[in-house]
């Protein structure tokens, strides 16, 4: 029988080959792993509360980032179904423990372009408006322009440091129509996901 190319080899040298090419193939495996999830592009599919009633109502949101004290820019979206009425003013209840800073520099209203698959939700058009936040970040009020009619999706689009703290967050939406009756009616809750 001819002796092969292992047979001259020790059995450690052959094994340290083979085990050379194992870990280098692990290597390469690793490179072609897929990046890690930064965000959540939609609010979670089954979402579960202690409380649940009738009177909850959950509004469509996106954020760029989940991540403590991370960047991060969010879409608190109002699709058509939200909303009966044109939105003449908009409320918007943040918790007191939501420790982050919110200026009314980086608070914009604008119609948006919903993403899915394929695209990113972006905004079309920047809709003029006054924004007034609370001292204690936790309530913002906008006024736009003109009312919001019912036909578009519109969002208040925030850029911010997210909290130091993990947690759920309930961001509570009332919203007045025009009219005689300044009466601020409930319109839903986007629940911010921060890890």
């Amino acid at each position: 029988m001819a002796p092969t190319f292992l047979n001259l080899l020790p059995k450690s040298l052959a094994a340290l080959g083979l085990t050379a090419g194992v870990m280098g193939s692990g290597v390469m495996l690793e490179a072609l792993k897929p990046n890690q999830v930064q965000a959540q592009s939609t609010p979670a599919l089954l979402e579960f509360r202690w409380d649940n009633s009738k009177d909850y109502r959950k509004l469509y949101y996106w954020q760029s980032s989940t991540a403590k004290r991370d960047r991060a820019t969010y879409y608190l979206i109002l699709k058509p179904q939200d909303r009966k009425t044109a939105i003449l003013k908009l409320s918007i209840q943040i918790p007191d423990y939501f420790d982050a800073s919110i200026k009314t520099k980086n608070l914009s209203l604008c119609k948006v372009n919903l993403g899915g698959m394929l695209s990113r939700t972006r905004c079309e058009e920047t809709i003029p408006a006054v924004f007034e936040v609370a001292e204690n970040n936790t309530g913002i009020e906008v006024f736009p322009d003109t009312p919001l009619p019912t036909e578009e999706t519109y969002a208040v689009v925030m850029k911010i440091f997210n909290p130091s703290q993990g947690g759920m967050f309930q961001f509570n939406a009332l919203a007045q129509a025009p009219g005689d009756v300044p009466f601020a009616g409930y319109l839903g809750s986007w629940m911010i996901d921060i890890n």
